[in-house]
């Protein structure tokens, strides 16, 4: 079994028992929360695709841990100009263990 989660504006091929990583959670370590933005759910072969959302299924997730992911240098720089700009940046994020989906 396996679905399609919208989590945080992207989109994850999520199963029971695997982990992922997405936009940060407002909920505390060790929470269980509801993924309810599911596209696509496939059980034992029969596919539910949704319009926009598949209705009625939901995804359980437990939050792990929250961090932040490593940094990306956005480097601006104009020719013949003499400007160079340089900027840091590091993605909070959620890591979710799926409990079950159903």
């Amino acid at each position: 079994m396996y679905a399609i989660v919208n989590a945080g504006g992207k989109q994850y091929k999520v199963e029971p028992g695997k982990y992922f990583k997405a936009e940060k959670v407002n909920a505390n370590v060790g929470e269980t929360i509801e993924l309810d933005c599911l596209l696509v759910c496939d059980d034992k072969g029969v596919i539910k695709t949704g319009a926009p959302y598949v209705e009625g299924v939901k995804a359980k997730a437990e939050v792990l841990e929250h961090g932040k992911d490593d940094k990306l240098v956005i480097f601006k720089y104009k020719a013949k100009k003499n400007v160079h700009h340089r900027q840091g940046h590091r993605q909070p994020y959620s890591k979710l263990k799926i409990v079950s989906i159903g």
